[in-house]
């Protein structure tokens, strides 16, 4: 009976051996996460107080649910300039981001129920997890490209349109 556990015993550290040297043999393979594309689901105008023409339109993703307001633009890599993201909350209160897993710098944008541009938040830094807030109650946000508010001449108190 020794003798067989003895010889069954060798086999396993054979085989365990064998194993662990074919398992360093294999190639490592890595798996890159899949590149998040923008998605158009809508059109967003902005017009200046001074005037009822178009200042700026912007291709529009919509988050209007949990997990799409959660997650925002976290994980992209790029936006163009005329692009964004419009988050549509169901209530206007005081509003606080933050650019946890955001990879690209952004504007935030706080627009009233009213749809008049109430703050913003200008050069938001990638991957910063401090508070941006809104200051004043905001029932939308708009996120772009940093630099495009300064670009624009967009201020408080211009209003807009959008169309999903």
């Amino acid at each position: 009976m020794w003798v067989k556990f003895v010889g069954l015993f060798k086999v396993f550290v054979l085989s365990a051996i064998i194993l662990s040297a074919a398992s360093c043999n294999e190639k490592k393979t890595t798996v890159k996460p899949a590149e998040i594309s923008f998605k158009k689901e809508g059109t967003l105008n902005v017009y200046k107080t001074t005037s009822d023409s178009t200042q700026v339109t912007f291709d529009i993703e919509i988050a209007n649910n949990e997990y799409e307001i959660q997650t925002g633009l976290m994980y992209r890599n790029s936006l163009k300039d005329s692009q964004g993201m419009l988050f549509v909350f169901d209530d206007a209160r005081e509003r606080f981001f933050y650019m946890k897993n955001t990879k690209i710098p952004l504007d935030l944008i706080f627009i009233g129920a009213n749809k008049n541009i109430v703050s913003f938040q200008k050069n938001a830094k990638p991957l910063d997890e401090n508070s941006l807030p809104s200051n004043v109650p905001a029932k939308y946000v708009l996120e772009i490209n940093a630099g495009l508010i300064e670009k624009w001449q967009i201020q408080v108190g211009d209003s807009l349109s959008f169309t999903e």
